[in-house]
Protein backbone atom coordinates (compact mmCIF):
# COMPACT_ATOMS: atom_id res chain seq x y z
CA UNK A 1 0.00 0.00 0.00
CA UNK A 2 3.08 2.29 0.43
CA UNK A 3 3.29 3.58 -2.99
CA UNK A 4 -0.52 4.97 -2.82
CA UNK A 5 -0.75 6.03 0.92
CA UNK A 6 0.68 5.17 4.10
CA UNK A 7 -1.83 4.17 6.68
CA UNK A 8 -1.90 6.16 10.23
CA UNK A 9 -2.04 4.31 13.61
CA UNK A 10 -3.12 0.64 11.29
CA UNK A 11 -2.42 -1.96 14.02
CA UNK A 12 -3.92 0.39 16.74
CA UNK A 13 -7.03 1.28 15.20
CA UNK A 14 -7.75 -2.55 13.86
CA UNK A 15 -6.61 -4.12 16.94
CA UNK A 16 -9.12 -2.05 19.13
CA UNK A 17 -11.45 -2.13 16.32
CA UNK A 18 -11.27 -6.29 18.04
CA UNK A 19 -12.02 -8.07 14.65
CA UNK A 20 -14.23 -10.83 14.72
CA UNK A 21 -14.00 -13.35 11.42
CA UNK A 22 -17.39 -13.56 9.56
CA UNK A 23 -18.55 -10.02 10.66
CA UNK A 24 -19.19 -7.39 8.39
CA UNK A 25 -16.85 -4.31 8.36
CA UNK A 26 -16.83 -0.67 7.07
CA UNK A 27 -13.97 1.41 5.99
CA UNK A 28 -15.95 4.83 5.75
CA UNK A 29 -12.71 6.32 4.00
CA UNK A 30 -11.41 3.79 2.10
CA UNK A 31 -8.10 5.25 0.55
CA UNK A 32 -5.36 3.06 -0.54
CA UNK A 33 -7.11 -0.03 1.49
CA UNK A 34 -4.46 -0.09 4.42
CA UNK A 35 -7.27 -0.31 7.33
CA UNK A 36 -9.45 -2.50 5.03
CA UNK A 37 -6.79 -5.14 3.99
CA UNK A 38 -5.34 -5.80 7.50
CA UNK A 39 -9.38 -6.27 8.89
CA UNK A 40 -9.58 -8.56 6.08
CA UNK A 41 -6.13 -10.48 6.72
CA UNK A 42 -7.98 -11.01 10.27
CA UNK A 43 -11.32 -12.49 8.96
CA UNK A 44 -13.72 -9.55 8.77
CA UNK A 45 -15.43 -8.85 5.33
CA UNK A 46 -15.16 -5.17 4.62
CA UNK A 47 -17.46 -2.50 2.85
CA UNK A 48 -15.04 0.32 1.82
CA UNK A 49 -16.58 3.44 1.21
CA UNK A 50 -14.52 6.72 -1.22
CA UNK A 51 -15.73 9.34 -2.78
CA UNK A 52 -12.13 9.26 -5.06
CA UNK A 53 -12.26 6.97 -7.82
CA UNK A 54 -9.16 7.01 -7.84
CA UNK A 55 -8.56 5.25 -4.79
CA UNK A 56 -11.29 2.87 -5.90
CA UNK A 57 -9.12 1.33 -8.57
CA UNK A 58 -6.20 1.39 -6.97
CA UNK A 59 -7.75 -1.20 -4.30
CA UNK A 60 -9.36 -3.04 -7.24
CA UNK A 61 -5.76 -3.25 -8.39
CA UNK A 62 -4.24 -4.49 -5.38
CA UNK A 63 -7.68 -6.85 -5.10
CA UNK A 64 -6.38 -8.55 -8.17
CA UNK A 65 -2.69 -8.78 -7.11
CA UNK A 66 -3.71 -10.46 -3.71
CA UNK A 67 -7.01 -12.23 -5.38
CA UNK A 68 -5.64 -15.85 -3.95
CA UNK A 69 -6.12 -14.69 -0.40
CA UNK A 70 -8.62 -12.24 -0.66
CA UNK A 71 -12.31 -13.84 -1.52
CA UNK A 72 -14.74 -11.74 -3.42
CA UNK A 73 -17.51 -12.06 -1.37
CA UNK A 74 -15.87 -10.77 1.26
CA UNK A 75 -14.39 -7.02 -0.21
CA UNK A 76 -17.45 -4.82 -1.34
CA UNK A 77 -16.36 -1.89 -2.43
CA UNK A 78 -18.83 1.49 -3.63
CA UNK A 79 -17.94 4.72 -4.83
CA UNK A 80 -19.82 7.40 -2.18
CA UNK A 81 -19.79 10.33 0.81
CA UNK A 82 -19.83 8.63 3.98
CA UNK A 83 -22.19 11.06 4.69
CA UNK A 84 -24.86 8.40 2.69
CA UNK A 85 -23.06 5.62 4.95
CA UNK A 86 -26.37 4.13 6.13
CA UNK A 87 -28.25 4.10 2.20
CA UNK A 88 -24.63 2.91 0.66
CA UNK A 89 -24.74 -0.16 3.45
CA UNK A 90 -28.52 -0.87 2.90
CA UNK A 91 -27.78 -1.35 -0.63
CA UNK A 92 -25.29 -3.65 -0.37
CA UNK A 93 -27.38 -5.65 1.57
CA UNK A 94 -25.72 -4.78 4.70
CA UNK A 95 -28.15 -4.13 7.81
CA UNK A 96 -25.91 -4.16 10.95
CA UNK A 97 -21.55 -4.09 10.95
CA UNK A 98 -20.01 -5.21 13.97
CA UNK A 99 -17.06 -2.00 12.94
CA UNK A 100 -16.92 1.03 11.32
CA UNK A 101 -13.40 2.58 10.98
CA UNK A 102 -13.35 6.47 9.47
CA UNK A 103 -9.58 8.08 8.60
CA UNK A 104 -10.14 11.30 8.01
CA UNK A 105 -6.75 12.58 6.39
CA UNK A 106 -5.64 13.18 2.71
CA UNK A 107 -4.18 10.26 1.74
CA UNK A 108 -0.32 10.58 0.49
CA UNK A 109 -1.61 9.75 -3.00
CA UNK A 110 -3.86 12.67 -3.26
CA UNK A 111 -0.94 14.49 -1.92
CA UNK A 112 1.85 13.94 -3.73
CA UNK A 113 0.02 13.97 -7.16
CA UNK A 114 -0.05 17.58 -7.88
CA UNK A 115 -2.34 17.94 -10.42
CA UNK A 116 -4.74 17.27 -7.92
CA UNK A 117 -4.02 20.72 -6.15
CA UNK A 118 -4.59 19.44 -2.89
CA UNK A 119 -0.19 20.40 -2.18
CA UNK A 120 1.63 23.84 -2.01
CA UNK A 121 4.87 21.71 -2.61
CA UNK A 122 4.52 21.12 -6.36
CA UNK A 123 2.80 23.33 -9.15
CA UNK A 124 -0.75 22.56 -10.04
CA UNK A 125 -4.60 23.57 -10.42
CA UNK A 126 -6.29 24.84 -7.21
CA UNK A 127 -8.78 21.60 -7.99
CA UNK A 128 -8.81 20.06 -4.03
CA UNK A 129 -11.65 17.83 -5.20
CA UNK A 130 -11.40 14.42 -3.51
CA UNK A 131 -14.83 13.51 -5.69
CA UNK A 132 -14.01 14.73 -9.45
CA UNK A 133 -17.69 15.13 -9.63
CA UNK A 134 -18.22 17.81 -7.09
CA UNK A 135 -19.13 21.26 -9.36
CA UNK A 136 -17.19 23.60 -6.99
CA UNK A 137 -13.00 23.91 -7.09
CA UNK A 138 -10.29 25.73 -4.17
CA UNK A 139 -9.69 28.36 -7.06
CA UNK A 140 -13.68 29.07 -7.24
CA UNK A 141 -13.44 30.10 -3.90
CA UNK A 142 -10.10 31.60 -3.61
CA UNK A 143 -11.24 34.16 -6.61
CA UNK A 144 -15.61 34.58 -5.72
CA UNK A 145 -15.54 34.71 -1.93
CA UNK A 146 -15.17 38.30 -0.47
CA UNK A 147 -12.43 39.46 1.83
CA UNK A 148 -14.92 39.15 4.62
CA UNK A 149 -15.78 35.89 3.64
CA UNK A 150 -11.93 34.29 3.15
CA UNK A 151 -11.51 35.94 6.51
CA UNK A 152 -14.03 33.74 8.10
CA UNK A 153 -12.75 30.83 5.84
CA UNK A 154 -9.26 30.79 6.77
CA UNK A 155 -10.34 31.78 10.55
CA UNK A 156 -13.03 29.18 11.36
CA UNK A 157 -11.82 26.21 9.39
CA UNK A 158 -8.16 26.85 9.15
CA UNK A 159 -7.49 28.75 12.47
CA UNK A 160 -5.32 30.79 10.67
CA UNK A 161 -4.31 34.09 12.85
CA UNK A 162 -3.10 36.21 9.99
CA UNK A 163 -5.95 35.15 8.16
CA UNK A 164 -7.11 39.19 7.44
CA UNK A 165 -4.01 40.08 5.86
CA UNK A 166 -3.64 36.72 4.07
CA UNK A 167 -7.72 37.53 2.71
CA UNK A 168 -6.22 41.17 1.95
CA UNK A 169 -3.56 39.75 -0.23
CA UNK A 170 -5.51 37.77 -2.12
CA UNK A 171 -7.71 39.97 -2.97
CA UNK A 172 -4.85 42.22 -3.99
CA UNK A 173 -3.66 39.36 -6.64
CA UNK A 174 -6.86 38.37 -8.31
CA UNK A 175 -7.11 42.24 -9.19
CA UNK A 176 -4.23 42.20 -11.52
CA UNK A 177 -4.63 38.21 -12.50
CA UNK A 178 -7.39 35.09 -11.72
CA UNK A 179 -5.65 32.91 -9.22
CA UNK A 180 -5.22 29.12 -10.69
CA UNK A 181 -2.48 26.85 -9.44
CA UNK A 182 -1.16 26.11 -6.18
CA UNK A 183 2.51 27.79 -6.55
CA UNK A 184 0.36 31.08 -6.93
CA UNK A 185 -1.77 31.11 -3.79
CA UNK A 186 1.69 29.39 -1.59
CA UNK A 187 3.56 32.45 -3.09
CA UNK A 188 0.82 35.50 -1.85
CA UNK A 189 0.43 33.42 1.63
CA UNK A 190 4.45 33.66 1.84
CA UNK A 191 4.28 37.42 1.60
CA UNK A 192 1.41 38.18 3.95
CA UNK A 193 2.67 35.86 7.00
CA UNK A 194 5.07 38.18 8.70
CA UNK A 195 8.48 36.87 10.23
CA UNK A 196 7.67 33.28 8.94
CA UNK A 197 9.81 31.22 11.15
CA UNK A 198 7.85 28.12 11.57
CA UNK A 199 9.16 24.84 9.68
CA UNK A 200 5.49 24.21 9.01
CA UNK A 201 4.67 26.06 5.69
CA UNK A 202 2.63 29.13 6.12
CA UNK A 203 0.43 27.76 3.67
CA UNK A 204 -0.53 24.60 5.69
CA UNK A 205 -3.68 26.71 7.29
CA UNK A 206 -4.90 27.83 4.48
CA UNK A 207 -4.72 24.99 2.00
CA UNK A 208 -6.44 22.77 4.71
CA UNK A 209 -9.05 25.04 5.33
CA UNK A 210 -10.10 25.68 1.68
CA UNK A 211 -9.77 21.52 1.20
CA UNK A 212 -12.32 21.24 4.30
CA UNK A 213 -14.36 23.65 2.76
CA UNK A 214 -14.96 22.06 -0.61
CA UNK A 215 -15.55 18.99 -0.04
CA UNK A 216 -17.65 19.83 3.15
CA UNK A 217 -15.97 17.79 5.44
CA UNK A 218 -17.05 18.72 9.15
CA UNK A 219 -20.78 18.76 7.64
CA UNK A 220 -20.19 15.98 6.16
CA UNK A 221 -19.17 13.74 9.36
CA UNK A 222 -21.91 15.56 11.52
CA UNK A 223 -24.58 14.09 9.15
CA UNK A 224 -22.65 10.37 8.99
CA UNK A 225 -21.24 9.58 12.71
CA UNK A 226 -25.10 9.03 13.86
CA UNK A 227 -25.97 7.14 11.11
CA UNK A 228 -22.83 4.96 11.53
CA UNK A 229 -23.66 4.64 15.09
CA UNK A 230 -27.23 3.21 14.07
CA UNK A 231 -24.93 0.70 12.02
CA UNK A 232 -23.61 -1.19 14.37
CA UNK A 233 -23.90 -4.47 16.61
CA UNK A 234 -24.41 -3.72 20.43
CA UNK A 235 -20.75 -4.52 21.12
CA UNK A 236 -19.03 -3.37 17.83
CA UNK A 237 -16.99 -0.32 17.44
CA UNK A 238 -16.53 2.75 15.89
CA UNK A 239 -12.72 4.52 15.02
CA UNK A 240 -12.31 7.40 13.57
CA UNK A 241 -8.67 9.16 13.15
CA UNK A 242 -8.98 13.03 12.94
CA UNK A 243 -5.87 15.39 11.56
CA UNK A 244 -7.42 18.47 12.17
CA UNK A 245 -8.22 20.05 16.12
CA UNK A 246 -11.74 20.94 14.81
CA UNK A 247 -12.54 17.65 13.29
CA UNK A 248 -11.40 15.81 16.28
CA UNK A 249 -13.26 18.07 18.62
CA UNK A 250 -16.85 17.05 16.54
CA UNK A 251 -15.96 13.12 17.52
CA UNK A 252 -15.01 14.07 20.99
CA UNK A 253 -18.27 15.69 21.68
CA UNK A 254 -20.49 12.70 19.59
CA UNK A 255 -18.22 10.04 21.78
CA UNK A 256 -19.43 12.17 24.79
CA UNK A 257 -22.61 12.55 24.26
CA UNK A 258 -22.90 8.69 23.33
CA UNK A 259 -21.81 7.81 26.64
CA UNK A 260 -23.39 9.88 28.69
CA UNK A 261 -26.86 8.85 26.85
CA UNK A 262 -26.06 5.35 27.31
CA UNK A 263 -25.75 4.26 23.69
CA UNK A 264 -21.90 3.87 23.98
CA UNK A 265 -18.78 3.64 26.22
CA UNK A 266 -15.13 4.79 25.51
CA UNK A 267 -12.82 2.44 24.81
CA UNK A 268 -10.09 5.20 24.48
CA UNK A 269 -10.59 7.80 27.67
CA UNK A 270 -7.80 10.00 25.60
CA UNK A 271 -7.20 9.67 22.12
CA UNK A 272 -4.20 7.70 20.68
CA UNK A 273 -1.49 9.01 19.04
CA UNK A 274 0.78 7.76 16.59
CA UNK A 275 4.60 6.90 18.48
CA UNK A 276 7.93 8.53 17.93
CA UNK A 277 8.83 6.19 15.52
CA UNK A 278 5.75 6.14 13.21
CA UNK A 279 6.15 10.15 12.81
CA UNK A 280 9.77 9.82 11.93
CA UNK A 281 8.76 7.25 9.34
CA UNK A 282 5.49 9.11 8.18
CA UNK A 283 5.75 13.13 9.17
CA UNK A 284 2.23 13.28 8.07
CA UNK A 285 0.94 11.43 10.74
CA UNK A 286 1.72 13.67 13.72
CA UNK A 287 -1.44 15.53 13.62
CA UNK A 288 -3.20 12.20 13.80
CA UNK A 289 -5.56 11.83 16.87
CA UNK A 290 -7.47 8.01 17.35
CA UNK A 291 -10.49 8.01 19.25
CA UNK A 292 -12.60 4.28 19.72
CA UNK A 293 -16.07 4.06 21.48
CA UNK A 294 -18.26 0.69 21.91
CA UNK A 295 -22.36 0.53 20.99
CA UNK A 296 -23.74 -0.79 24.53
Amino acid sequence: MSNYHTTVLLNEAVDLLNIKKGKWYIDATLGGGGHSFEILKRGGRVLGIDTDQEALDYVREEIKNQKSKIKIDDFNLTKGNFKDIDEIAKKTGIEKVQGIIYDLGVSSHQLDDWSRGFSFQGEGLLDMRMDQDLGVKAADLINILTKGELIELFTKLGEEYFASRIAEGIVQARKIEHISTTLELSEIVRRNVPNFKSKINPATKVFQALRIAVNDEFNNLKESLPKAIKLLEPGGRMAVIAFHSLEDRIVKYQFREWEEAGIGKLVTKKPLIPSDEEIKNNKRSRSAKLRIIEKI
